[in-house]
């Protein structure tokens, strides 16, 4: 006799219903992980691109108006916005909130100074720290003097226009040659140094009325050549005032050499009292 099979009874063929909406979960979530770990990637990258921007820019490598208009422009792609914005030859606008564009800069005073600088009465070159225009004796100064000459106020004044139309931070530096210098007025190099850039820095903020709190004055004496003093040249190209046009405040000089200390530097601050 064959085994009673219970008559009437539903089987269900729905059941794959069940690892469906299981599958279906299971991707669910994973691709809500795969979106969270994207959005994380994104921050981290975004957290990389303001660390490097703000470290190129203590350092004047570029103007915080380019950065800006690039990251604005492609805010997923602030990495590369960066990496293009370091090439000297990219054309970006100086802005005196952020960081001096050494190149542009370098740029617009040339195109007011051209006279000068064939005449090497000025000089112009790129340092990390920023633009240095220097201001020869020859052009400036009557030797063993600190007043400048009367054809050098106009020079000085399109100098200061430019400036004084960025508002930038300046420390203006005194050099001399080493030949010893004892006069009435001036008792060593120090104090011509020193002088004439109080002198530049007086001129600049009385005058041609710079910000006070954003230049300085220092003198260096014949310790900071940019020349051999062994020749007649190279003494007339240290004789000079630099103007060191920086992306911060500087009310304190920078030593140039590892080790070297502040103790010999004579720097006076020239806000008006």
């Amino acid at each position: 006799m064959s085994p009673h099979k219970p008559g009437g009874q539903h089987v269900s063929h729905d059941r794959w219903l069940v690892s469906y909406a299981d599958f279906i979960t299971l991707m669910f979530a994973f691709f809500v992980v795969l979106y969270a770990s994207a959005e994380m990637d994104k921050k981290k990258i975004a957290e990389l691109s303001a660390a490097i921007q703000g470290a190129f820019q203590q350092m004047g490598v570029f103007s915080k108006a380019s950065l800006a208009n690039s990251n604005n422009n492609n805010k997923d792609a602030k990495v590369g916005a960066l990496c293009a914005t370091t090439s000297p030859n990219i054309k970006t606008e100086i802005n005196a909130s952020g960081p001096v564009d050494a190149y542009a800069l370098q740029r617009e005073l040339q195109s007011i100074l051209g006279t000068e600088i064939k005449q090497h009465e000025v000089e112009m070159r790129v340092t990390p720290e920023g633009l240095v225009l220097s201001l020869r004796e020859v052009g400036f100064f009557n030797s063993g003097q600190a007043r400048l000459m009367p054809a050098a106020i106009p020079k000085l004044a399109r100098i200061a226009q430019v400036l004084n139309n960025h508002g930038f931070d300046i420390r203006v530096e005194g050099h001399t040659d080493d030949v010893p210098i004892h006069t009435a007025t001036y008792q060593s190099n120090w104090e011509l140094s020193t002088a004439r850039a109080t002198e530049v820095v007086t001129l600049l903020v009385e005058n041609y009325h710079l910000d006070p709190l954003k230049i300085a004055a220092a003198g260096y004496g014949p310790y900071r050549p940019v020349a051999a003093n062994d020749t007649a040249q190279g003494r007339g190209m240290n004789r000079r005032v630099d103007l060191v046009i920086t992306s911060r405040t500087t009310t304190e000089t920078i030593p140039s050499k590892p080790g070297q200390t502040l103790q010999n530097d004579v720097e006076s601050s020239t806000a008006p009292s």
